[in-house]
């Protein structure tokens, strides 16, 4: 059995670990809240950007715009949105899951490269043979714009100088604090969402062209895509690490019961056996 002492050290070093992980579950729960105001305030933007989009689509030759045009080849590149830092619970290991079975999938016998963002995503695919084209920080809220601007910008140029024929991105879509959903998106060429008729927006006049202006905007519907999926990815990290950090505390929690009881056993040993030795030499005195 354990000495007293070194229980009394485990139940420290497990309550001061409770401590962190309590402590992290706060910070992440704080953020995520500032993370979900971000991504509402985000949405009504690139929907309305979506449906004017789908609403010109729907009335020029889609061949004749670069970033419309399907192409039948099979050169994929993937941008692959994972993070910086640990402790996020399955929130990485979901991802790279997903990339590798889209490798030994659809993407099997084809050309695909991978634009990896965040440390934990390229450590695990640097040690795999996989042609990985860059390598970025994990975006936090702060900078999620300029990453955005940044990646479309590469992203744009690949696909306009024929280097690759499709682009997606894989990231975790938010649900809520518990549950995140992995998502493969098509970001090139740009697929217009559907209207029904009666959902579709009036004609309206526009200048210079319609073709001028969806040139215009779909660069920018890229941008904005990439942005989106980089809040969900941001939110999504902090849920799973809340939640993770929360698990993390019930645990610490059950294993300091644990070995209270165990010290409490020991330390009650530890009395009856002195008093069995004080009982024993008092007899023997008397004898």
């Amino acid at each position: 059995m354990p000495s007293l002492k070194s229980i009394r050290k485990r139940i420290n070093s497990v309550k001061n670990t409770q401590k962190i992980t309590r402590a992290m579950k706060l910070v992440a729960a704080a953020r995520l809240r500032r993370a979900q105001e971000t991504i509402l305030a985000s949405r009504p933007y690139a929907e309305s950007l979506e449906r004017v989009i789908a609403e010109l689509a729907a009335r020029t030759d889609r061949e004749a715009h670069d970033l419309l045009a399907e192409r039948d080849g099979d050169r994929t590149q993937l941008i692959v949105l994972t993070s910086d830092r640990g402790l996020a619970g399955s929130f990485n290991a979901q991802i790279t899951r997903h990339v590798a079975g889209m490798y030994a999938g659809e993407l099997e016998g084809k050309e695909a490269a991978l634009r990896v963002v965040g440390k934990k995503g390229h450590e695990y695919f640097k040690r795999r043979a996989v042609d990985i084209h860059s390598y970025d920080a994990a975006p936090t809220p702060d900078d999620a714009l300029e990453f955005s601007r940044t990646m479309s910008a590469r992203v744009i140029d690949d696909f306009g100088g024929k280097s690759v024929d499709r682009v997606y991105l894989v990231y975790n879509r938010f649900r809520s604090a518990i549950s995140q959903d992995v998502t493969a998106q098509q970001l090139l060429p740009v697929v217009p969402k559907a209207y029904e008729a009666e959902e579709s927006p009036s004609d309206f006049l526009y200048e210079p062209s319609r073709a001028d202006v969806l040139d215009h905007l779909l660069p920018l519907y890229v941008q904005i895509q990439i942005y989106r999926a980089a809040l969900e990815s941001i939110a999504s990290e902090l849920g799973s690490r809340m939640s993770a950090m929360d698990g993390a505390t019930r645990n610490a929690g059950e294993m300091i019961e644990q070995l209270s009881l165990q010290y409490n056993r020991a330390r009650q040993a530890a009395i009856t056996k002195e008093l069995l030795e004080i009982t024993s030499g008092a007899e023997s005195l008397k004898g």
